[in-house]
């Protein structure tokens, strides 16, 4: 099959990717997964600070910022002593594991204690045996398991696509063809746009899944449990593409001809 750099507006090997910034409110906490945030006891009520799926660390820091009412970027610098329990993979980077949840928040939170427990609680939802048993089935580690939830969440136009776009890139994986997904370049420029450049595609870059063979060296965002879930039990299929024509179209194959129709009617609904 061709894996020749498509230009803007041509073919597109994958759905343009999507970083859903989705604001902290009454939307986002339905969303959410509410969990228990154990702090010191105090005759404050605790006000709410919600994560929600897909968000990425940059985010996250500039929420708890917020909430605890920090300095910018005061979140970000605790990191190194925070003890978070971060696989040995991340090399430090909680990328992935901050989980999208409402914590509470209290006059005894830090920015590292309200840290520890994303973690701690990302690593509760992803360590489970429902979550791990599948992972090994298709040849990947916990943590390139929650990097592949990450895509998922960040390509799948709803939660229903979520099993067709892990089996894409696990069929792309296993046939040795670069993932080419446009929000792993998106992560690299720290941006969201459905709009990625032949120029784009060019960018050096670890994250660049166009020029590299492989997933990303870490998670691009923050998945919750319906990505995990689709990252270890892939719906099975053959498919290599797929595309989003218009919303509630998202079309899913395994020839590059049918893709490249699908493309040209994704171009013409621009």
């Amino acid at each position: 099959m061709q894996t020749k750099t498509p230009r803007r507006g041509t073919i597109r090997l994958t759905r343009r990717g999507r970083i859903a910034l989705i604001a902290t409110g009454a939307a986002a906490a339905a969303a959410a997964v509410a969990v228990p945030l154990l702090l010191p006891d105090d005759d404050a009520q605790p006000e709410s600070l919600t994560i929600p799926e897909g968000w990425r660390s940059g985010q996250v820091y500039a929420a708890v910022d917020k909430a605890l009412g920090v300095p910018a970027g005061t979140t970000k610098k605790a990191i190194p002593k925070a003890g978070l329990k971060l696989p040995d993979d991340a090399h430090g980077n909680p990328e992935g594991y901050l989980f999208p949840a409402t914590y509470p928040i209290g006059s005894g939170s830090t920015p590292a204690s309200v840290l520890s427990y994303m973690v701690n609680t990302a690593n509760k939802k992803f360590g489970g045996g429902q979550v791990t048993a599948g992972a090994g089935h298709n040849a990947v580690n916990l943590y390139q398991t929650v990097t592949i939830a990450s895509m998922i969440e960040a390509e799948a136009g709803s939660k229903g696509e979520m099993g067709k776009v892990a089996r894409v890139i696990y069929n792309r994986l296993d046939q040795g063809m670069p993932l080419q997904m446009d929000s792993t370049i998106n992560y690299a420029l720290n941006r969201s746009t459905l709009a990625t450049s032949e120029r784009d595609t060019k960018i050096s870059s670890p994250y660049n899944t166009y020029a590299r063979m492989g997933l990303p060296p870490t998670p691009i965002s923050n998945p919750g449990e319906e990505a995990m879930r689709a990252a270890v039990n892939p719906t099975p299929g053959n498919w290599l593409y797929f595309v989003t024509v218009k919303p509630g179209d998202t079309r899913f194959t395994a020839s590059f001809e049918e893709h490249q129709k699908n493309v040209g009617e994704f171009n013409k609904a621009k």
